[in-house]
C-alpha cells in the first residue's frame, strides 16, 4: 500500500510521510508549553478560576467581572455535590455565593491553560492521522500515535473531572503523569518517524553509560511524581495559609515526609547526571548537545529547589520547576532511544 502510494501519488506521500516528524515535533512542542502554562495556573492557584466544564461561568468566553455572568448558566446543583464531597452543607451553596468567587485573573489563567490545549489537540490528531500511512514501513508508529491520542483524550476527560472534583489532589497527580507519558510518546513518534532515525555511536554503552542514563532517567520521573504530591501540599498550603506569606510555606512543608525526600532525591539526581554527563564526555558520543542540556536543567533544577526552600514558594520559581522537567525528560529520553537504536544497528 505505502509503495503503491508512494508511486502513484508521490506528492501526497510526501506530505503524509516525510513531513510527519515535523508535526509530532511540533506536537510535543505544544504539550511542554502546555505544561508551562498549567504551571502558571497551579502557582497562581487558578485551577478553579472555571468552576465548569467545557464551558467557563457558562460562556465559551468568559467575562471579565462578576456583572457579566448569567446566573441561570450556572448548574447550581453540580456546586452543591461538588460541596458536599468536601464536607460542605449544600444548602449554603447558592448562586449568589458561587458569584462572590470568581475571580477575573483566574479566570482568564485557566481560560488560557484551556486555549493551549486546541493547538496541542489538532497537532496530536494530525499526527495520527498522518501516522497511517506508515503501517507498512512502522506498524508501530500508527499503534504509538494512536495511544497519544487516547491519553490526549483521557487527559481532557481527568481535566473535567479536576474541576468537578474541586482539585482533588490525587487526580491532579495522574493528570501530570499522563502528560508526561504523552510526551515520552510524542518525542518517540518524532524520532522514529522516519527511514533512518537518529542514533548514537555503540560507545554509549560503554562505560556503564546506558545504565546510568537509565538510573538517571527512572529517579527523574520518581522525582516527578513525588514533586507533584509536594505541589499538592503547597495547592493545599495556599488555601489555608494566604494571609502568611510564601517564605513560611517551607517550614510547614517540612513536615512532610514526602517533601523531605524529594528534597533529598533531587542530590542523588545531581550525582547521577554528574557522573551520565562526565562519561558521556569520556565515551565521546557526539551527542553533547544533549548530555550538556541534561545537566543544566538538573543544575537549574537544584538552584530553583534552594530557592523555594530557603526563599519561598515563589510562584515564577514553581512554573520553571514544572515546566523544565518536561524538557529534561524529553531530552533524556530522546538520548536513550538514540542509544537504543545504536545496539539495533548492530544486530
Amino acid at each position: 500500500m505505502t509503495a503503491g502510494l508512494a508511486d502513484r501519488l508521490p506528492w501526497l506521500y510526501e506530505f503524509f510521510v516525510t513531513r510527519f516528524q515535523k508535526v509530532a515535533a511540533a506536537a510535543s512542542v505544544a504539550l511542554i508549553l502546555l505544561i508551562f502554562v498549567g504551571a502558571i495556573v497551579r502557582a497562581t492557584g487558578s485551577g478553579m478560576g472555571c468552576p465548569d466544564w467545557p464551558t467557563c461561568w457558562g460562556c465559551l468566553i468568559p467575562p471579565t467581572n462578576a456583572d457579566q455572568i448569567d446566573v441561570n448558566k450556572l448548574d447550581i446543583e453540580k456546586y452543591r455535590k461538588r460541596a458536599a464531597r468536601h464536607g460542605v452543607d449544600p444548602a449554603t451553596i447558592t448562586r449568589d455565593s458561587v458569584i462572590k468567587e470568581f475571580n477575573p485573573m483566574h479566570t482568564w489563567v485557566e481560560y488560557l491553560n484551556r486555549l493551549t490545549s486546541l493547538p496541542l489537540g489538532l497537532l496530536t490528531l494530525a499526527t495520527f492521522i498522518m501516522a497511517q500511512w506508515q503501517w507498512r514501513k512502522r506498524p508501530v508508529i500508527p499503534i504509538v500515535a494512536a495511544l497519544a491520542l487516547f491519553l490526549l483524550g483521557l487527559n481532557a476527560w481527568m481535566g473535567a473531572q479536576i474541576v468537578f472534583s474541586g482539585l482533588k489532589p490525587g487526580i491532579i497527580t495522574i493528570h501530570m503523569a499522563l502528560a508526561i507519558l504523552m510526551l515520552c510518546l510524542l518525542v518517540f513518534l518524532a524520532w522514529r518517524g522516519c527511514d533512518k532515525p537518529w542514533s548514537l555511536p555503540k560507545s554509549c554503552r560503554e562505560n556503564g553509560l546506558a545504565k546510568i542514563a537509565i538510573l538517571l532517567f527512572v529517579l527523574i520521573l520518581a522525582e516527578g511524581v513525588l514533586g507533584s504530591q509536594v505541589r499538592e501540599k503547597t495547592d493545599a498550603l495556599q488555601k489555608s495559609h494566604s494571609a502568611a506569606p510564601r517564605s513560611e510555606w517551607a517550614g510547614e512543608l517540612e513536615q512532610s515526609p514526602t517533601y523531605l525526600i524529594h528534597r533529598s532525591g533531587s542530590w542523588a539526581i545531581l550525582l547521577a547526571s554528574i557522573m551520565f554527563f562526565a562519561r558521556a564526555k569520556k565515551n565521546k558520543t557526539g551527542a553533547k548537545v544533549l548530555e550538556s542540556l541534561v545537566l543544566g536543567i538538573v543544575l537549574s533544577q537544584m538552584c530553583l529547589g534552594l530557592i523555594l526552600s530557603h526563599v519561598g514558594i515563589l510562584p515564577i520559581a514553581q512554573v520553571f520547576h514544572i515546566g523544565l522537567s518536561s524538557i529534561l525528560v524529553s531530552a533524556l529520553f530522546l538520548w536513550l532511544m538514540g542509544c537504543y537504536q545504536s545496539a539495533r544497528s548492530e544486530c
